[in-house]
């Protein structure tokens, strides 16, 4: 549906993970993927959505000046946010298990904001989901950590593997925002692009 509406268009994912370029593979559009370094520093006084808000315009301007007229470059950035502070990747085992220790048995949010950017004009949205967890034990975080290795994720687990099925009681709002895209939001915003 959305493939004749950019078939004049590039569309460029700036994003290394594997869940984001699955999803947006699942809207049926063309896409390549081209990623960017960039320094994601931001200042402590952001919360939430205007941290990602913040990352995601960031990513985008390591692109800045290059895109062509055609060209629709997609930047986003997800993190986990529990007791008023942000959980983003975890930065060894321990770290990890400190995380998910942590979120056992409470409830946190996920904000992930995804920034539209032209040669001409830039948007941004963003979405929370409220996920709630049931108790884990040390054994069952130690399985996980060890046997699925969350490094490369926000908050220490993914809601689309083990740890989702296992622990994750209860879901306010949508599901692929947790995993890095809020694609409903995301199809909206092309589909009127």
């Amino acid at each position: 549906m959305l493939a004749n509406k950019f078939k004049d268009t590039e569309i460029i994912l700036a994003s290394q993970s594997p869940r984001r370029q699955e999803l947006l593979k699942g809207l049926d559009i063309d896409f390549k993927i081209e990623t960017r370094p960039v320094d994601e520093v931001y200042s402590d006084r952001l919360k939430g959505h205007e941290i990602t808000d913040y990352l995601s315009i960031l990513k985008a301007s390591a692109f800045k000046n290059d895109l062509k007229e055609n060209e629709l470059l997609i930047t986003s950035d997800t993190i986990v946010w529990f007791n008023d502070a942000p959980l983003e990747k975890p930065k060894s085992a321990t770290h990890a298990r400190e995380m998910l220790n942590s979120m056992s048995g409470d409830f946190h949010e996920v904000y992930t904001s995804v920034c539209f950017t032209t040669s001409q004009r830039q948007h941004v949205i963003n979405d929370v989901t409220k996920v709630h967890f049931a108790p884990l034990s040390e054994e069952e975080i130690d399985y996980y950590v060890t046997n699925y290795k969350p490094f490369d994720k926000a908050g220490a687990y993914g809601v689309q593997d083990w740890l989702g099925y296992a622990a994750v009681t209860r879901l306010e709002g949508c599901y692929y925002n947790v995993m890095g895209l809020p694609l409903p939001k995301v199809y909206k915003f092309l589909k009127e692009f």
